[in-house]
């Protein structure tokens, strides 16, 4: 679910979802040339031919393998100038987070502690940023995220930046959604 997010921060655009719309923009990469297609892809051109048949009737499906190679190459290639730029731009000035997650808390005696939902939009300095995308790079799991973005609000909004609350551990789980803007 973060690493959606993150997804969604960094494209203006939707990456193609199906098999055929990612085989199209493969296509249009390789300026209409399926031989090129077929040796990025490792496959024969009669196999790329039977995947973009005109027909829908004759046309092909990608084995699951193939389908997971075709959606990592798109995936790679999408709109690189937008997303290093989007990404700079995060880096450097920061982003918001939009989320609705359970949050807990371990604190001193005497406060509580049980978990609830809360519904938060947060800025985040760009050192955060780095951290996720770093973690994202890395092939990270969204628990992984979730501690990142754990400390990062427990710091800027339920510390208030060192202000109160010294000693507060935030547990953020059960996120309902998530969002990213730029700061």
């Amino acid at each position: 679910m973060i690493r959606s997010g993150l997804e969604q921060l960094l494209f203006t655009q939707p990456v193609p979802e199906t098999s055929d719309k990612q085989l199209r923009a493969l296509l249009r990469w390789a300026k209409g040339s399926k031989q090129v297609v077929a040796q990025e892809l490792g496959v024969s051109r009669r196999t790329v031919q039977r995947w973009t048949a005109r027909k829908v009737s004759a046309r092909a499906k990608p084995s699951g393998r193939h389908a997971a190679l075709i959606e990592a190459r798109v995936r790679g290639r999408w709109q690189p100038v937008v997303r290093a730029r989007r990404r700079a731009a995060a880096e450097a000035q920061g982003l918001v987070v939009h989320t609705r997650a359970r949050f807990g808390f371990t604190a001193s005696v005497g406060s509580t502690d049980d978990p609830r939902h809360r519904l938060l939009t947060v800025p985040l300095p760009g050192e955060v940023a780095r951290e996720l995308f770093s973690a994202w790079e890395a092939g990270a799991s969204d628990g992984q995220h979730q501690v990142i973005l754990a400390r990062a609000l427990g710091h800027v909004y339920f510390r208030q930046m060192g202000r109160r609350a010294d000693g507060l551990r935030v547990e953020f789980g059960e996120v309902d959604f998530i969002e990213f803007g730029l700061a």
